[in-house]
């Protein structure tokens, strides 16, 4: 590849424009034009998570992400935070388990700071031995605080009982002796191993003209990477068998007021053509007020203040889940009745009124989550990155309007018959007789 090569994925019609570029490097842009905004969001998307990392870098994705806000060649961490400050822009950043992203959000005559500004913190950071050091405790600040809450931190848990010791299954922050461990060799070579042209995508969404954005990108990226042949992407997920889960109880003492519950199984990959049945199937059973786990629980019982329905695809595995949060006292009870209801569903018991007003749910959930930039930024920037298709909304609307009570049921039967995990945390001691499957 010696030129850059751009396409039209969706006309202006059709939702759009939305158009991609793929530069000399390698390197994606992706922009979609909104002309009545006068916001742009911008964001680089780099495919790296913190399910790439082996274990003795467990927290590098997260610990880099950190760094690159604390200085460059040009900017040091206060001039990286005042220029955009400066223009009422906002700029932040987020670890997932297959991706990291950062992003900004500026009046659209501010694009070419907000571009200027990001493209040098990833193409350019310093990452001194001083500030690895000083980020480290950050770090440990905010591993100490998530710990803290109890209703997320469970989340994590769950995913290490159901995933065990597999890259999904640990903590994207890594834990205090994983951090304690990391050098600053080991994180710059995650940098330049991982931080590659390929392996990015950049996504703006706004009031933009897509030329302007992949002149602005290339200038600001290609500086750096001027390469006559693009390498090749370095991660290749969901060609391999699935990730392993494990079922059984797990209780973990907290002297803390509220008792917090996960139940959960294995889900649908993220491509899975039953996704739609799925998000269908969630609404349903614990999506809203009128949903099952909602009325059992909370409306007829009182048994806990929050219960929903959760969910979360991969590549190649994924987990459906029921948090609920509740007295220590009323534990027992709440997981009687989600079992029972979990139970009562996976038997062909969802009506067809519950059809109608859970693909309602999923179709509202899809158009009012695109009313903004940031939203319809990630939406193009995904498609791209992980999903390999990007629909229109219409397309999407179709595929949830075209989702049949026995999708749904057969959906139900597979996933809520199938082996649970179960996490707890609580003032109880470590018995797990009482929450046993």
């Amino acid at each position: 590849m010696t030129r850059a090569i751009t396409s039209t994925l969706l006309s202006s019609e059709a939702g759009g424009p939305v158009k991609r570029t793929v530069l000399p490097s390698g390197l994606r842009v992706l922009s979609q034009s909104v002309p009545g905004f006068r916001s742009v969001t911008f964001g680089v998307w780099v495919g790296v998570g913190s399910r790439d990392e082996p274990v003795q870098l467990s927290g590098a994705t997260h610990f880099l992400e950190h760094l690159l806000f604390k200085g460059t060649e040009r900017r040091d961490a206060l001039e990286i935070s005042a220029s955009l400050d400066a223009v009422g822009g906002e700029m932040n950043a987020f670890t997932g388990k297959e991706y990291t992203c950062y992003y900004a959000r500026v009046l659209d005559s501010d694009l070419p700071l907000a571009v200027d500004v990001i493209c040098d913190m990833i193409t350019s950071a310093t990452l001194t031995e001083e500030d690895v050091e000083s980020e480290r405790d950050v770090i440990d600040e905010e591993i100490a605080m998530h710990a803290d809450e109890t209703s997320d931190h469970i989340h994590d848990l769950f995913a290490e009982q159901l995933w065990g010791q597999s890259p999904l299954g640990r903590s994207i922050t890594g834990t205090p002796e994983s951090v304690a461990g990391l050098t600053r060799r080991q994180v710059v070579g995650w940098y330049r191993r991982r931080y590659q042209p390929a392996d990015i995508v950049v996504s703006v969404a706004g009031n933009v003209e897509h030329t302007d954005v992949v002149k602005l990108v290339r200038n600001a990226f290609e500086r750096h990477w001027v390469t006559a042949e693009a390498e090749p992407a370095l991660v290749r997920r969901g060609a391999g068998r699935r990730v392993p889960t494990y079922g059984g109880v797990r209780v973990h003492h907290r002297d803390v007021e509220q008792a917090h519950l996960v139940l959960g199984m294995p889900g649908l990959v993220r491509n899975d053509e039953r996704r739609y049945a799925a998000g269908v199937l969630h609404g349903i059973v614990g999506g809203g007020m009128s949903s099952r786990l909602f009325q059992e629980v909370r409306e007829k019982r009182g048994l806990a203040y929050s219960v929903f329905t959760f969910g979360s695809a991969y590549a190649d595995t994924g987990m459906v889940g029921v948090y609920a949060g509740c007295l220590p006292k009323k534990a027992p009870e709440v997981l009687e009745v989600v079992r029972a209801e979990l139970a009562t569903i996976a038997k062909g018991t969802i009506t067809p009124d519950e059809l109608l007003r859970g693909k309602g749910q999923m179709r509202g959930s899809v158009v009012m989550g695109l009313e903004d930039t940031g939203a319809k930024m990630t939406r193009i920037a995904k498609a791209e990155l992980v999903y390999g298709e990007l629909p229109t909304v219409d397309d999407i609307l179709a595929r949830i309007d075209a989702v049949t009570l026995d999708d749904v049921a057969d959906l139900a039967a597979e996933l809520y018959a199938g082996e649970q995990a179960l996490t707890v945390m609580g003032p109880f001691d470590e018995d797990t007789s009482a929450f046993g499957l």
